[in-house]
């Protein structure tokens, strides 16, 4: 696995709403401990876990107004991590203060930048946008894995294991790489495997979710785009056979998005905060209950797997691996992540 991280960066520290006002919420990102809240005004402010005088958990303390307070010696410091209140003494030492974090809120999620500050444009921040699209109905949740985030990037670009580990789940929505030419391609901002396949018959998945009918012929897609560091995009979709995929007939056209944000916890745990869109069946919200359960479950089965990898490379991290040809975009995916963190080393 990777030993190091990919610093200069924008992550999903939190969902919007679990950083609230009245509370301190404390995250461990990057492996550098991070404390949650709001200003009386509402914005989200991250800063670092530990209070520059005996590295006390912050998150344990108070809020008073936009300050937070420790829970051990009582300094105050404000959103830009300055200590402003020493109640023990009138004077406060030079260079009492802790990092403050770059913030922005965007598609339902707080981001963090972990690297210089000054670097951190807001305009680099990954899109999600099925979560802000009225078009789509959609619902997520945050996973705690216990596995190195690159183990989840390399799951997500290999959907060859559906129909093995998700036999009884999400094995009927694949498109088997063996049956179709599946396209590749690749630069220092993405990585895509795009997979498409015409005139089928509508799979099970599909005829459950859309109500499409077993006689029908479908041309189906299923693309995913691996943004780095942490982004992960798949679009899966079907549409009857001779109209254009991108377009509408008699409602007839589907589509879902599983929506993935990978965020380094530790080297050997992760952040999965993780979501499932979809663009039909508005009047019935029963069907995206549905198609969420089943993606759900899907993960528990690929969070079971990675654990076992992980327990497996903490016991011997030097044990080569085997690859296949579906490892393609995995392998790539950890090579530029890899190119990502060198500049880092040396400076």
């Amino acid at each position: 696995m990777l030993a190091e991280f990919v610093k200069e960066a924008w992550y999903v520290a939190a969902w919007e709403h679990e950083v609230q006002r009245l509370s301190l919420y404390r995250r461990l990102v990057l492996g550098e401990p991070i404390v949650l809240y709001r200003t009386p005004e509402g914005r989200a402010v991250a800063l670092e876990d530990r209070c520059c005088h005996r590295h006390a958990p912050l998150s344990h303390g108070t809020l008073r107004g936009d300050r937070v307070v420790c829970a051990y010696h009582g300094l105050e410091f404000d959103p830009t991590g300055a200590c402003v209140r020493v109640p023990s003494q009138n004077r406060i030492p030079q260079g009492a203060r802790i990092r403050s974090y770059p913030v922005v809120e965007k598609d339902h999620f707080v981001w963090i930048w972990t690297g210089d500050p000054a670097d951190a444009d807001p305009a680099l921040v990954p899109d999600f946008l099925p979560l802000r699209d009225p078009a789509y109905r959609w619902r997520g949740e945050r996973l705690h894995v216990e596995g190195n985030y690159v183990l989840i990037i390399e799951n997500l670009m290999d959907l060859t294991h559906l129909p093995v580990l998700h036999a009884t789940t999400l094995a009927s929505s694949t498109i088997p790489d063996n049956e179709i030419p599946v396209c590749y391609s690749s630069n220092e901002r993405e990585i895509r495997v795009d997979r498409r396949i015409e005139g089928t018959a509508p799979p099970p998945y599909f005829r459950m979710l859309a109500g499409f009918e077993p006689n029908d012929r479908v041309d189906r897609w299923m693309n995913t785009r691996f943004e780095p560091p942490g982004s992960v995009f798949i679009d899966i979709g079907a549409a009857l056979s001779g109209t254009d995929a991108s377009g509408s007939v008699n409602g007839r056209r589907v589509g879902t998005w599983n929506l993935n944000a990978i965020t380094p916890e530790t080297l050997t745990t992760t952040h999965y905060f993780w979501a499932q869109a979809l663009d039909f069946a508005d009047e019935d919200a029963s069907i995206s209950e549905l198609d969420f359960q089943l993606v759900r479950s899907a993960f528990l089965e690929d969070l079971a797997i990675i654990k076992g990898q992980q327990e497996n490379l903490d016991l011997d991290p030097g044990v080569p691996r085997v690859n296949l040809a579906a490892d393609k975009a995995g392998v790539q995916a950890r090579r530029l992540l890899q190119s990502m963190i060198k500049p880092a080393n040396c400076q």
